[in-house]
């Protein structure tokens, strides 16, 4: 288990706080793979993400081609919604939050140094994300040199956080909300 009802909701915010920073940091953490939910007023998506940082205001940061949907829907509408669950812990948390896309930006430019070798292959393939192909192999093509020009970063920044945590009959759910800088933290019944 993550938390406990004798701790206080400040103690839970910390260690689910944790939790996600370790996500972003340990490759074989279970929130390190996340499912992304975004929507247009036509159409909405789910997938599962890689969650690259997770900084000190929550905020979190993924990778993505500009040419995928998931972009597509941050531009049209911000508004996403994340779902972690930690088999180990039981553990369930949902983030509701605002997508900001950087492509060609400051913040694209100095993520993009920390994509290393064939991991640049996911941002430069000839034909984008998506389209139609006749055979599995067109969509296996890059140019010989790997540049930034589709590279993009999603930066969720979140305005409530709902965690569950399973627990036989007896399961606790706490809810965080952002307003302004601050935090509102509340038991809720699960």
């Amino acid at each position: 288990m993550l938390f406990h009802e004798q701790e206080s909701l400040s103690e839970i915010f910390h260690s689910v706080r944790h939790e996600l920073h370790r996500g972003a940091l340990d490759h074989k953490h279970p929130f390190r793979y996340i499912a992304l939910a975004t929507q247009t007023e036509e159409d909405l998506d789910l997938r599962y993400v890689v969650l690259r940082e997770v900084d000190d205001d929550l905020n979190f940061y993924i990778f993505s081609d500009s040419r995928t949907r998931k972009v597509f829907h941050a531009n049209t509408n911000p508004k996403v919604a994340v779902l972690l669950y930690h088999p180990n812990k039981k553990i369930q948390i949902r983030v509701k939050g605002q997508a900001t896309v950087h492509q060609r930006d400051d913040l694209s430019t100095k993520m993009w140094t920390r994509v290393q070798g064939d991991g640049k292959k996911a941002y430069n393939p000839r034909v984008a994300p998506g389209s139609r192909i006749a055979h599995p192999e067109e969509a296996h093509q890059w140019p010989e040199t790997m540049d930034d020009e589709n590279f993009t970063v999603i930066k969720i920044s979140p305005n409530h956080i709902d965690a569950l945590q399973l627990n036989a009959q007896e399961h606790l759910r706490v809810e965080f909300s952002k307003n302004n800088d601050d935090w509102e933290m509340n038991w809720i019944a699960p």
